[in-house]
């Protein structure tokens, strides 16, 4: 059955998403900031709206995707917000990538006034936003979870309830933290072995089969030649800017702080994408740091 869906935030990821729920049959009204995202999502077939409060008052669903956990905040319990113009019992997606205190607050918010939430960040980039094929990792009660899931299955092609409010926000921080720092590893690997006269593609012959078999390595290599479709066949136009990387590494180190975590090498791995971002690396692909890496050599 079609639903009406109120979704804030249009970008390189938002965008695509709201655009497969309208797809689907689904009463899309969205709104954002650009007037060229909002083109798009007529084009699409969504409507826009004028105002937060506009786009989510009739809305039986809600999703958000938006840059921090300041905003989304702001857009959930400010005034004029989705808490305040929201109709009763509307469901609440949360997709963006934020702090797991900043999920949790806005949750509890929503729980106090009878609105179901989930907080649902992805991975898969925006190819997946646009083929559907994106994975949601999901925090919040089972109710909430099997009420989100039709949606969220429009979206994605891997959806896994991670437990309750916050928990979604948990398994994506700490993905991509194991994701930064084993591209910082497979990229020392690849400067390293240039320094030594061994080829790129013997070394990715070699560890691809063997002990040193990672996701960075064999479907995302940061050097170009061996994964034909990875980011390094492109001159690094990004799949996941390091800039992005770069937030979710921090997310991960205030993380790390609040609960008396030890992430030695997530902090390293924090330091060394702010490096490359600020030396100019930020708009490229995260997997562009073995550039960095080889000139610090």
């Amino acid at each position: 059955m079609a639903s009406r869906i109120g979704f804030i935030g249009l970008g390189n990821m938002g965008g695509p998403m709201a655009a497969n729920l309208a797809k689907a049959g689904h009463t899309v009204i969205g709104f954002d900031l650009a007037e060229e995202a909002l083109g798009r999502l007529e084009e699409a077939g969504g409507t826009r709206g004028a105002s937060v409060a506009e786009t989510v008052a009739q809305a039986d669903v809600i999703v958000t995707m938006l840059p921090a956990g300041r905003h989304v905040r702001d857009i959930y319990m400010g005034a004029g917000g989705v808490l305040a113009s929201a109709k009763p019992g509307a469901l609440l997606i949360d997709s963006s990538t934020i702090d797991v205190d900043s999920a949790r607050t806005v949750a509890k918010a929503a729980e106090d006034m009878g609105m179901p939430m989930v907080d649902a960040p992805v991975s898969g980039g925006v190819g997946g936003a646009a083929g559907g094929t994106l994975t949601f990792m999901v925090g919040g009660g089972d109710e909430a979870f099997a009420a989100a899931r039709p949606f969220l299955e429009i979206m994605g092609k891997t959806i896994v309830h991670a437990g309750g409010n916050g928990t979604g926000q948990a398994a994506k921080i700490c993905n991509n933290m194991i994701l930064g720092i084993s591209m910082i590893g497979v990229s020392e690997a690849f400067v390293l072995a240039e320094k030594l006269g061994l080829e790129a593609q013997k070394l990715f012959d070699i560890s691809s089969t063997a002990s040193g078999q990672c996701w960075s390595l064999t479907s995302y290599c940061p050097v170009p030649g061996p994964v034909p479709a990875s980011p390094a066949n492109r001159d690094y136009q990004p799949g996941f800017a390091a800039a992005m990387m770069l937030k979710d590494l921090k997310l991960s180190q205030e993380a790390a702080a609040s609960s008396g975590a030890a992430t030695p090498l997530g902090a390293q791995a924090a330091a060394l994408y702010a490096l490359f971002c600020n030396s100019g690396g930020a708009p490229q692909d995260f997997s562009a740091i073995v550039k960095y890496l080889r000139g610090a050599g």
